[in-house]
This record gives C-alpha cells, structure tokens and sequence, in this order.
C-alpha cells in the first residue's frame, strides 16, 4: 500500500530547510521524552488558559488557541494537498477529535477544577492502554495509573455534574486523538498532516468562539495571551507527540501520557494556586511509578529485537 506524502517535495528551500533544521534534533531525543515535554507544555498553558476565560470565555480562547497553532504550523511547514481520500479523512478525523477535544476540556475548566478534570479526562487514554495491552505487566501499570486518577479526583465539595460529563466527552476525543495520531503519522511526512488537521480543528472553532466573545475576543493582549497559549498548549506538544507515535505503539504512549492529572495538579498549584491534598500526592506518586515501569517494561524487548550492528 502506497502511503501519500502530504506536502512533501512542495515549499520552497526556506520550507525545506525547516524541515531539516527540526527533525533532526526530534530523532535524536527519546520518543518518551517527547512526550514528557508535551505533558507539561500543555498543562502549564491550560493553566494559562483558565484565566483567560474571564475575558473571552471557554470557547473564545479554544478559537483563538487553534487558530493561532494553524496559523503558526502552516506557515512552517507549508503543506500542500497532495493525498488520497483516505489520507484526507484520517486529516479531517484527526481535526475533528482535536478541536472537540479542546472545546469539551476548556468547558470543563470553566466548573471543576484543573487536576480533577484532566483526570476524568484522562479515562479515554486508560481505556486505549487497557485495549492495547498484551502483556499482564502492561495491565499492572494501566491499574496503578488509573488508581493515581481515583486519588486525585477526591476534591472536597463535590464535583458540577456539568463539568464532570464535558470531561468525559473530551476524554472520550483524547482517545480518538490517539488513534487518528497513530494514522495520521504513518500516513503523512514532517509537520505537514498536523498542520492541515489544525487548521480544520480551527474551521470548526472559531465561529462558535467568535460568536460567545465577540468584540473582547480582538482586544490586543488577549490576542497575545492566546497566541502564547496556541504555542504551549497546541504547536510545541502535539508537534512532540505526533513525532512520538511514529516511534512508539500507541499503549505505551497512552501509559505515559498518565503523568498528564498529576501535572495539571501541579499547574493548577503554581499557577492558580489551588492546593494539593495528601491523597493528590499520593496520587502523582501512582502515576509517575506507573510511567517509568511503562518505559522499563518497552525498552528491553525494543534493544533486543534491533541489536547495534558491527
């Protein structure tokens, strides 16, 4: 089976040259490391992106979060259509889970706290770990991690029922989001398919962010808020990620990407200053044991099935 190249041969040197300025430095960095930066981009940016929500609501700044990142991954890498029809759905698919997994999670920032909804929404990764996993090991690391989310949820007070269901939607989009990932990578070059799956995930935003925040959403600085979140919260870590799935399966990557509650706790601490409980640390030490038997457990069988040649 032919896989199409999308935007491969199109740019210009400039284009070309980026493409080999920023790969070469990614192959060389360790795909579970790649993930790890993503991690926390992300959660340090969403920490950003709740106090934003004051001026131009949940939906103003996912619009203005996927605009920007379009924006920005189009422009580096200057991809041209050049795929077949299959290609071309696992692209719209791919911006599809991408702007629904944004709009349902920044809904549910907007009523419960940072950590417990990263941690309801961690559940759709878990379910794709817990369907991938062949090994009884797998499963053990999948069970700790998911015993770290049922720690960090104890929040006092109870949890709206409105924001628990968003966080479970986009769960549900982060599981699609690594099923389309995985495609998406092995059928397209670069940046290329991430730019164009962005720029539809954008299509489908910004009207609805237009049309709750209105004017405010053009006021300058929080142009440059949300352009800064765009670079923490989507360019840098699904650029990461993306370059990751082509190098791991993607069980393992939904294992590692468990570390994703504890570090939403730890933004919501240093940058919303909401405070961890004995549980929430209980709960960090769960996932990140979980994480790093994760990688123990692949990198054995991964040295041996490709041993150095002479």
């Amino acid at each position: 089976m032919q896989v199409a190249q999308v935007g491969s041969g199109s740019s210009g040197g400039r284009g070309r040259g980026v493409r080999r300025l920023s790969a070469a430095p990614l192959g060389a960095v360790p795909p579970p490391l790649m993930v790890m930066v993503g991690v926390v981009s992300v959660q340090v940016g969403a920490a950003f992106a709740k106090q934003l929500f004051a001026e131009a609501g949940a939906s103003g700044v996912v619009a203005m979060r996927l605009f920007f990142a379009a924006v920005i991954l189009l422009v580096v890498y200057r991809p041209a259509l050049r795929a077949d029809w299959r290609t071309l759905r696992v692209i719209a698919g791919y911006g599809a889970v991408l702007a629904g997994m944004n709009a349902c999670i920044y809904q549910s920032f907007e009523r419960i706290p940072l950590g417990a909804a990263v941690t309801i929404e961690f559940l759709g990764p878990l379910v794709v770990a817990l369907i991938g996993s062949r090994r009884k090991l797998d499963v053990l690391w999948a069970v700790l991690a998911g015993l770290g989310v049922f720690l960090l949820s104890r929040v006092e007070g109870g949890l709206d029922w409105v924001g628990v269901l968003f966080a479970l939607a986009a769960g549900a989009c982060w599981a699609g989001y690594i099923i389309f990932g995985a495609k998406l990578g092995s059928r397209t070059t670069g940046g290329s398919g991430l730019a164009l799956a962005m720029a539809f995930g954008a299509l489908l935003a910004t009207p609805i962010g237009v049309a709750e925040a209105g004017a405010a959403l053009f006021s300058p600085w929080v142009l440059v808020a949300g352009f800064v979140v765009a670079l923490m919260s989507s360019v840098i870590p699904y650029s990461l990620e993306l370059e990751a799935l082509r190098r791991m399966p993607p069980r393992v990557f939904g294992i590692l990407m468990s570390t994703e509650p504890a570090v939403a706790a730890l933004a919501g601490l240093l940058v919303l200053h909401e405070l961890l409980t004995g549980w929430q640390w209980l709960a960090i030490c769960c996932v990140v044991i979980a994480s790093v038997g994760s990688v123990a457990s692949t990198e054995k069988p991964e040295e041996s099935a490709d041993p150095p040649s002479n």
